[in-house]
């Protein structure tokens, strides 16, 4: 596992990495760019780049850690990816529920093979399930979401892509939004936040403001009308 600066978060874990782009919010995808550098470099890890790559080696490597940590599942790939094999998520899961002192965030584009596999998994409280939504048409993954029995249902809106004024957020437990980082972000208009911000104090759901994006940190990048907003889950490990 490896520390990230990724905010809401205190690590990764990788036992898949690689992936395909399947909407949007995929164009400019960080995983894609830093898989290529890390073959660049010789990696072995990455010896296959970007490609799909299972690594059943990784699957004890969250055991290293006996302080409990807040860990992100597949920062570089997607768990629910049409060709992860079954088996092996189920695996992943088995490994999750070894190490109760940790909370996993598992985060998803694949609403629908969430949903088409989610009754073949055993959800423990550790394991917490997280769906991505960028824009408009991607809005249809949160309720393939809500059909999993994980105890925190977590929604990322990153990188907010536009307006988003059908949010449904009823069975949700906590809220992430954050505009596009790197050489080729995409603008994101506060306004489109503010509303989601709104949303979630309405119905008393955690709302964490990632960043307002661009090519670099700037001060004050986390700061949404004069103040920080990194809540959390009422469960999450301090």
């Amino acid at each position: 596992m490896n520390k990230t600066k990724i905010d809401w978060t205190d690590c990764t874990w990788n036992p898949t990495t690689g992936c395909t782009k399947i909407s949007a919010g995929c164009a400019n995808c960080y995983a894609e760019l830093m898989a290529k550098r890390c073959k660049l470099m010789g990696l072995k890890k990455y010896r296959n780049g970007f490609d799909l790559t299972l690594h059943p080696d990784m699957l004890d490597k969250k055991l290293s850690y006996r302080e409990p940590k807040m860990i992100f599942v597949n920062s570089m790939s997607d768990m629910f990816h049409k060709e992860i094999p079954l088996e092996f998520i189920d695996e992943v899961f088995t490994y999750m529920r070894r190490a109760p002192q940790h909370i996993f965030q598992v985060l998803t584009k694949r609403g629908d093979r969430l949903e088409e596999l989610s009754p073949y998994l055993f959800w423990h409280d550790n394991i917490w399930m997280g769906l991505t939504v960028e824009n408009e048409q991607a809005l249809s993954r949160i309720d393939n979401l809500r059909t999993t029995p994980a105890i925190v249902r977590f929604v990322s809106i990153e990188p907010l892509l536009g307006p988003l004024p059908a949010l449904n957020f009823e069975g949700i437990n906590w809220v992430i939004v954050g505009g596009e980082s790197g050489p080729k972000a995409r603008p994101m208009d506060l306004d489109w936040v503010r509303p989601i911000r709104d949303k979630c104090i309405e119905m008393n759901i955690p709302f964490f403001f990632k960043q307002k994006g661009g090519f670099r940190k700037q001060e004050g990048y986390n700061i949404l009308d004069g103040q920080v907003w990194h809540q959390f889950p009422p469960n999450h490990i301090k």
